[in-house]
């Protein structure tokens, strides 16, 4: 196709989920049931981990909460555009700026979560394995500069991928078969060769998400012979559900994100089941995941319940002291 023979393409319409049409409705109520729980969940998570002096202190529920509350913008980057679309057909439609900064902020998201999760088996390793230089490697500061560096790098990797798509000229067909603008839906529609695109893209995907995996396996590796090294059963299991609640997120996030990457760049078809299942169920099960598998959270929730006074929004100092 020559692009310039082709009128510039100034708006996407989102074709969303296949067969949804007759019973939008009811996916509407669903999905809006989801997204308002997605919300109150990591709010919830959010607050505790903010609220409570013990839980602030410790690097783990600071990162806790980074995750929280990406979780929380990472839906409503996704889940607002698809509910509107789920109204009625006028909002299907989006514009190439609206697309540009939803594929933005979606790869900013969900790869500083990525980075997020190894900086967070990071932690883990070393309060298991070094326990007693644990508080002089992840300082304050050390804790600080690791989550700034998530976010950092999340933007980098969010940046070239979104120069990589959009340098393309888009000057045809602009119906976007998926319910988001994502990467593998938009270079269907480029009016150029996207070959070299697709192969860049998924060798920076791959290598951010292998090697980000692999970390996370090798410092998983050392907890893991650290724990067998331990002499009581007791010891073994406590040291074994300080981070069970981590390794099940790291598998629910990981799990449907290269199935559907690589499906996607494999086939040039994507899987929305379990994209949605990525986008949705995966921030929607982290806070309860965490709450439910860690006893420190479901302390720090009911002294939250009891105690609202504990709050720093709600008051001028906050202790320890005064929490318990």
């Amino acid at each position: 196709m020559e692009p310039g023979n082709q009128t510039p393409v100034t708006e996407f319409i989102l074709e969303g989920f296949p067969n949804t049409r007759e019973i939008s409705s009811l996916f509407f109520l669903l999905f809006l049931l989801l997204y308002l729980l997605t919300l109150l969940g990591n709010a919830l998570t959010l607050l505790t981990v903010l609220c409570d002096a013990r839980l602030h202190a410790l690097p783990m529920y600071c990162f806790l909460g980074h995750l929280s509350f990406l979780d929380a913008c990472l839906s409503s980057v996704t889940l607002p555009k698809i509910l509107a679309g789920l109204a009625g057909p006028s909002g299907r439609t989006i514009s190439f700026g609206g697309c540009v900064v939803q594929l933005y902020a979606f790869h900013f998201l969900a790869s500083t979560e990525c980075f997020l999760y190894t900086v967070m088996a990071y932690d883990r390793f070393l309060a298991i394995c070094h326990p007693l230089r644990y508080s002089v490697v992840m300082s304050r500061r050390a804790c600080v500069g690791l989550a700034a560096g998530t976010w950092l790098t999340g933007s980098l990797h969010a940046t070239i991928h979104t120069t990589l798509t959009f340098r393309l000229p888009y000057c045809g067909p602009n119906r976007v078969e998926y319910f988001i603008c994502d990467i593998p839906a938009m270079l269907k529609l480029a009016c150029a060769d996207t070959a070299a695109n697709r192969a860049v893209i998924l060798a920076n995907i791959g290598t951010v998400s292998a090697g980000c995996f692999l970390l996370i396996s090798v410092s998983y590796a050392y907890i893991a012979s650290a724990i067998l090294k331990i002499r009581t059963a007791q010891g073994r299991l406590r040291a074994f559900s300080t981070c069970s609640a981590h390794l099940s997120l790291v598998l629910l996030f990981y799990a449907p994100l290269l199935f559907v990457y690589v499906r996607s760049y494999s086939s040039h078809t994507s899987d929305g089941a379990v994209a949605m299942f990525y986008i949705m169920f995966t921030s929607l099960l982290n806070p309860f995941i965490y709450v439910l598998r860690n006893k420190e959270m479901k302390k720090a929730l009911r002294r939250l319940r009891e105690n609202t006074q504990g709050c720093p929004f709600t008051t001028n100092k906050i202790t320890v002291d005064k929490i318990s």
